[in-house]
């Protein structure tokens, strides 16, 4: 006997990394099975850690009800100006010899108003200052960083997680509404709206979601699906997003199989019972 734990994953913005670098941070398509399962982790507070233990036996899929919209975001970091506070002199003397004869033809208040140009970004290459002993920054001059960042927009997802042990499925929804850290889908930007948990049948992946009506939002009639599946099956292809670890210093992935098919829900299934 198999049981399937269902789960809404919807919200203004998703992102749902593959390949991201620093620069350019892209989106897969749809929810990757690494990011749920890290996700699941969250919330039952695993530690990064922590052995994935039963998760990684779960059987994963996902079906786009609402596959929402690619949007860009474009990003400029740094190189800006702010405030200079005491302590800014206090702790690193250089910046006090770039602002001292500023500060000695100042009038009116001491602080407040003096500019440091192109110090404005987090501090890089942090190191001890041989004549203060304080650390500070190895690059006065914070030089303007550029990034892309993608995300999808007004997308509804169905998740589906099939395992066995039924117990492992409702402590993972009882979790995913009351989680003991917090939840985001696929970046800390993008936290999930309304409900999250759906519940527990028993099944197939398969049968579940052919037999759990459409999300109330979704903009497909019959959306595609994709089913984790045997290594080899006719049709199917790699995922490189089976986690092994998420060990900060271990962190590492496998490749599992996956079938893509569409699916025509039930038209007589219970309707979902959301809170926006």
């Amino acid at each position: 006997m198999t049981f399937t734990l269902l789960a809404r994953l919807a919200a203004p913005l998703q992102s749902w990394g593959a390949v991201s670098r620093f620069s350019h941070r892209d989106t897969h398509t749809r929810p990757t099975k690494s990011a749920v399962i890290g996700m699941c982790a969250a919330a039952l507070g695993h530690d990064r850690t922590t052995s994935l233990g039963p998760l990684a036996d779960i059987r994963f899929a996902v079906r786009a009800d609402r596959p929402g919209t690619p949007v860009r975001d474009y990003h400029t970091v740094g190189a800006g100006t702010y405030p200079v506070r005491p302590r800014d002199l206090i702790t690193d003397h250089r910046r006090a010899a770039a602002l001292s004869a500023h500060l000695e033809a100042a009038t009116g208040p001491a602080f407040g108003h003096h500019q440091l140009t192109n110090w404005y970004g987090a501090p890089k290459k942090i190191s001890r200052d041989p004549a203060s002993g304080a650390l500070v920054s190895a690059e006065l001059s914070r030089t303007a960083l550029i990034t892309e960042r993608w995300y999808l927009a007004d997308a509804s997802f169905v998740v589906a997680l099939e395992h066995p042990d039924r117990s492992l499925l409702d402590s993972i929804a009882q979790a995913l509404e009351h989680p003991r850290r917090l939840l985001w889908l696929g970046r800390k930007s993008c936290p999930p709206s309304g409900t999250i948990a759906g519940s527990v049948r028993e099944g197939t992946l398969e049968q579940v979601l052919t037999a759990t009506a459409l999300l109330p939002d979704a903009s497909e009639s019959c959306p595609w699906a994709w089913i984790e599946t045997r290594e080899g099956t006719a049709g199917s292809t790699t995922a490189s997003d089976q986690p092994v670890s998420f060990h900060p210093e271990q962190r590492s992935h496998t490749t599992r199989w996956e079938s893509r098919i569409r699916i025509t829900p039930d038209p007589t299934a219970a309707e979902w019972d959301v809170i926006p």
